[in-house]
């Protein structure tokens, strides 16, 4: 009979997922380091996200510091999935180690830095985070941009409205539309999915325009 651990490595993500959320029923902290270890190279989603579930369930005074060594592992899989439980077990102390993130060089490990920044970051921190996130404005596609304008709005309008204000100011049309934008989904947080939309009709219309000029 195949146990819950070789489950683990089985081809069908079906049989991974049930084996994962076995460990996390049992939540013993003797399978740490074998839920570590898959989250660093499950292919499927829905099972990193049972990973992620059953690491929440253990201990978090024995799970937070294996977190935090994982950000230092070459696979940006491993970094991306700690950062995203440690966002969930909002363990504020750890929030230099994500903030260090930020600067990844794999886009999608800093995409989930800015979430995690923005829910760990303690009160005095979140100045400091909103002017580092606004670095960022008006670059990538965008699914980029949305991802960083909803870091931002998590700050709250208090902490990212005058430093949204003030990157307007200074730069360029490409930022000044992405400031927009922010500003937007500042005043309507459902307003994400017309933003992307919109977004992308205007990377058509700019392709079209290219096209026909060249």
């Amino acid at each position: 009979m195949t146990t819950a651990l070789e489950a683990l490595t089985d081809p069908r993500s079906s049989v991974r997922l049930r084996a994962v959320m076995a460990l996390g029923t049992a939540a013993d902290p003797a399978d740490l380091d074998v839920l570590l270890e898959r989250c660093a190279v499950d292919p499927d989603l829905q099972v990193r996200e049972a990973l992620t579930w059953s690491l929440v369930r253990l201990p978090a005074e024995l799970v937070v510091p294996r977190l935090v060594d994982q950000l230092d592992r070459p696979e940006a899989q491993a970094r991306s999935q700690a950062l995203h439980t440690l966002s969930k077990i909002r363990d504020g102390s750890v929030y230099p180690a994500v903030a260090e993130a930020l600067g990844d060089p794999d886009p999608g490990v800093s995409r989930t830095a800015w979430r995690a920044a923005v829910l760990l970051a303690p009160a005095e921190e979140r100045p400091a985070l909103a002017r580092r996130l606004t670095r960022e404005l008006g670059t990538g596609d965008r699914e980029r941009r949305l991802a960083l304008s909803r870091a931002l709005v998590t700050l709250g309008e208090e902490v990212v409205a005058p430093v949204l204000a003030d990157a307007a100011a200074r730069r360029g049309e490409a930022v000044r539309e992405h400031v927009a934008d922010t500003e937007r989904l500042l005043a309507d947080p459902d307003a994400g999915s017309a933003l992307a939309v919109e977004r992308a009709r205007r990377e058509v219309a700019l392709g079209r325009s290219g096209r026909a000029s060249g």
